[in-house]
């Protein structure tokens, strides 16, 4: 296992590359005949029709059931993109999306750009899977639809798939894939998968051995292992992540204890004083919410918003204690709006939840056996989860079992399939015990601060392949080779959070910035400066996890986000993160790398005037630079940046 301190997609695909040399395969057949101003293509045995900007475009009927027992066909939709060379193809890569639940073909911009140094000699192909996007996608219209996920209603969603329900299994995707290849006339790819996509492309390792040359698995977790249905890795990782994040900070640091220590308090007083709330979200839209003991629980498990959390937490849950609820508040409020995968239209092709539920309900293991039918699964259910209560009750600490439970079905996991129908004698979930890997070149790439697919499941992923080589992300979340966005930074060093020191209602509750040569300004205009600060990078945080559109800024003020260069530009007006200044004008962000600048007026009964700021994005002990004139004096200053 190695730890990167420096992340670099090209590091990444360099290492994907190399994987795929490795194999001694022959290449693919040619793909890449001139097709100018042809509108069908002939590839393998597949006929493929021009769909857009370099690929085509095809579907591939198959049989809903291979053995022939329920009738009818599923159409797999696919992308095939042409290595731009006129030499023959040196291979095939191939893109797993994650979920379950999302079409691969949905995220063709994320993975072609991931791709994109390779393309010059390999093919993409990206497919969807059987029940999501253009593959049928399966539309459980009350589960797509409802204001939440319960176990009711994903027990409908299963009985109205009736028999063809364990037809949409991980399982027969693989052999999609399998029998999709077959057709194209590729014979070996190089498969990357990310989040679920692991899942998948581990089950078609072991189903489809022969058509793989090398595998990269990025936010992995695996098959099987002990203690499976509880998840046993959740606890240690989410707690590893705030604990480590705070010792690497000096603000964090310099309180005693560890930051779980430090959110103990306000964790104590949600659960013995719980309460409505409501709190609106960084895109502005109004959340309500209980705010108690589970919803900090999702807050800190759920890792949505991902860097705010963690860059937010401890202080915020300082704040609460001291009497100021509302940065925990948001917090939790944006959480909550957040962590529903489903496409706020409901579209099943934008994401199924119909077939996320099949997949979670009939191919992993579960805690209770789900040949039984839902009333001695819930009896079963109940009982083991006593079990549980009397041996291992901090499974999930610092929340009891309980609290976890009470998460979004979907994030807790251990009911959601309490109610789905029985399994038939004949089909189980998918086992892999004492199967054998093959010996093929594997890159694991697992973020240090990742709760869901933490590094141990990707450990334990990478332990199963004699020749896997496993990377860990310092300081970065879930999923790291797909390019972010608004990330095209190839070689960003990723330094330690910068922890919000404290969430602050007035100016003075703050640590001035450091004068420099030729500053007039007192002790107000200083703490100003470090106000501002704090300000931008409250906003830029949203901005980078929301993108464009508008946005509310903590205690009041609104910010518009629009897209410049590979960056935003935000324009504030009246944001307030503490009470007694209002910040107004522009922040160009360059995106991860680069140098952000800003130019802000400031109002305040403390501090008024105008600020210029720069400070370099994705550097490790990066200092902010601050001039202008606050109060009719001359500001120059520097800070931690922000």
């Amino acid at each position: 296992m190695e730890y990167l301190h420096r992340r670099s997609t090209m590091s990444v695909l360099a290492s994907l590359a190399c994987m795929v040399a490795l194999s001694d395969q022959p290449p693919n057949p040619a793909t890449g005949a001139n097709t100018t101003g042809s509108a069908t293509v002939q590839v393998g045995h597949l006929t493929l029709h021009r769909c857009r900007s370099g690929a085509w475009c095809g579907i591939l009927p198959r049989p809903l059931d291979p053995a022939g027992k329920v009738r009818g066909t599923v159409p797999i939709y696919f992308e095939f993109y042409p290595h731009s060379a006129l030499s023959p193809a040196v291979g095939t890569l191939v893109g797993a999306e994650g979920g379950p639940g999302y079409p691969t073909t949905d995220s063709r911009d994320d993975y072609l750009a991931l791709f994109g140094p390779l393309r010059g000699t390999y093919d993409v192909l990206l497919m969807d899977y059987r029940g999501t996007g253009r593959s049928g996608a399966i539309d459980c219209k009350e589960l797509q639809r409802a204001a939440e996920l319960t176990e009711t209603n994903i027990g409908e969603c299963g009985r109205s798939l009736g028999r063809s329900a364990p037809l949409y299994s991980t399982a027969l995707a693989a052999d999609d894939l399998a029998a999709l290849l077959e057709a194209l006339g590729i014979e070996q790819i190089g498969l990357y998968g990310n989040s679920y996509g692991t899942y998948f492309s581990q089950v078609f390792t072991l189903r489809h051995p022969q058509q793989l040359r090398s595998l990269v698995l990025d936010g992995a977790y695996p098959l099987s292992g002990p203690d499976y249905p509880w998840y046993p890795n959740m606890a240690p990782a989410m707690r590893g992540k705030f604990d480590l994040a705070c010792e690497r900070a000096d603000s964090c640091r310099a309180i005693p204890g560890s930051s779980m220590e430090h959110i103990a308090p306000a964790l104590e007083q949600l659960r013995t004083r719980p309460f409505q709330a409501h709190a609106h979200s960084g895109k502005g839209r109004r959340v309500d919410f209980r705010a108690d003991a589970s919803a900090l629980a999702i807050l800190m498990y759920g890792g949505s918003p991902a860097f705010a959390s963690v860059r937010e937490l401890d202080a915020a849950a300082r704040a609460f204690i001291d009497g100021d609820r509302l940065p925990l508040l948001r917090l939790m409020g944006e959480t909550v709006g957040s962590v529903d995968s489903r496409d706020p239209t409901g579209d099943p092709v934008k994401f199924s939840a119909g077939l996320a539920a099949a997949i979670s309900c009939q191919d992993p293991p579960h805690i209770f056996d789900m040949h039984l039918p839902p009333a001695e699964r819930i009896v079963a259910r109940d009982r083991v989860i006593a079990e549980r209560h009397a041996r291992a009750p901090a499974t999930y600490a610092p929340f009891t079992i309980d609290e976890y439970r009470r998460m979004p079905l979907d994030y807790a996991y251990i009911d959601e399939c309490v109610r789905w129908p029985a399994l038939a004698p004949e089909s189980s979930p998918l086992t892999f015990e004492g199967v054998r890997y093959p010996q093929i070149p594997v890159l694991v790439i697992s973020g240090e601060f990742d709760v869901q697919t933490s590094v141990a499941d990707g450990a334990a992923a990478a332990a199963h392949f004699r020749h896997a080589r496993h990377i860990v992300i310092a300081n970065s979340f879930h999923v790291n080779a797909l390019p972010r966005a608004r990330d095209a930074a190839c070689a960003a060093a990723v330094p330690p959070v910068q922890l919000v020191p404290r969430f602050a209602r007035r100016l003075h509750e703050l640590v001035p910035a450091k004068a420099l040569a030729g500053n007039e300004g007192k002790d107000e205009s200083l703490r100003a400066v470090t106000a501002t600060l704090l300000t931008c990078e409250d906003v830029i945080t949203r901005a980078a996890e929301n993108g464009v559109g508008r946005g509310m800024g903590l205690r009041s003020g609104t910010y518009a986000v629009a897209e410049k260069g590979e960056g935003y530009r935000l324009t504030l007006q009246q944001v307030r993160w503490t009470d007694d200044l209002a910040v107004s004008g522009r922040i160009d962000w360059p995106g991860r790398s680069g140098t952000v600048r800003a130019a802000l007026d400031l109002q305040g009964p403390h501090a008024s005037g105008r600020l210029e700021l720069s400070w370099p994005e994705g550097e490790i002990n990066a200092r902010a630079r601050a001039r202008g004139t606050l109060n009719g004096k001359v500001v120059l200053a520097e800070a931690p940046a922000p």
